[in-house]
């Protein structure tokens, strides 16, 4: 699932490519909203909350999508060729005189209020990219149900949204815990939990850029920009002992069992 980094990158694009300008076309391709016409409306604005997507237009009404699993957004010429998958899988159409927004596999398309967002969005805690971004109210989230298992409250969008699995190993990993650690058996639960959650905001600012690949060790060198998600069975970079995975809530999960510290399945 794309994480916070890569919707604000979309979020980016799609903000450049209509924000401003009048739609001359919408093709809202879900039941409920199939007859919706956005046409005729400029659009304000499109801003990333956490994993979700508001595109805001005049007269106080906002798109708001979710890419899912596998969903995404692609920008075109106004008349170029659209690649991305097949016609069956467009859920929406935004089109201005310069560009076409295709949304391709989108679990979620709907049409609302722009007064309305707290109903999609509202449950959502501190967004790591976002102007609502706040450390210590984050951390006091995390720190809420400390039987949790680390690497699920990280996910848990409501504590701090923006986290996807690659960056919940990864931050576990810098935490020197494994993710089946309950956050409170962290050394010093509540500084841990405010250092951690600056870290997560550290990095996926550091990873807003336009190359897309993640990088969380700093090495630009190919197969080391990670420390270890998806590096299963290969040395750790920091000791050389082989990374190990296991599923968390049916999730692939890595660590190191050296210099990670905690429970294990």
């Amino acid at each position: 699932m794309p994480e916070g980094d890569s919707i604000w990158r979309a979020a980016a694009r799609l903000h450049s490519a209509l924000a401003g300008h009048e739609l001359t076309r919408c093709d809202l391709r879900v039941p409920r909203f199939a007859t919706s016409d956005l046409t005729g409306r400029t659009t304000l604005e499109v801003v990333p909350r956490g994993k979700h997507l508001l595109a805001r237009f005049e007269g106080g009404l906002t798109l708001h999508t979710h890419l899912g699993m596998d969903g995404s957004w692609r920008v075109f010429p106004a008349h170029g060729a659209w690649h991305g998958g097949p016609d069956h899988e467009i859920r929406a159409v935004l089109g201005t005189a310069r560009h076409t927004a295709v949304g391709y596999r989108l679990p979620v398309v709907e049409l609302l209020r722009t007064t309305d967002e707290g109903r999609a969005v509202g449950h959502l805690g501190p967004d790591l990219l976002g102007p609502d971004w706040d450390a210590e109210r984050a951390a006091a989230n995390l720190l809420a149900t400390p039987g949790r298992p680390l690497g699920e409250a990280l996910l848990d969008q409501r504590n701090l949204a923006g986290i996807g699995n690659i960056f919940k190993s990864e931050l576990c990993y810098l935490a020197q815990v494994t993710p089946w650690t309950p956050v409170g058996d962290l050394p010093d639960p509540a500084t841990t939990a405010v250092r951690l959650a600056a870290a997560a905001h550290r990095l996926l600012r550091a990873n807003t850029g336009d190359s897309g690949t993640r990088n969380t060790t700093g090495v630009r060198r190919r197969g080391q920009e990670l420390f270890v998600y998806g590096r299963a069975h290969r040395p750790c970079l920091r000791c050389g002992t082989p990374v190990r995975e296991a599923p968390q809530d049916d999730r692939p999960t890595y660590w190191c069992p050296r210099c990670q510290s905690g429970p294990t399945p």
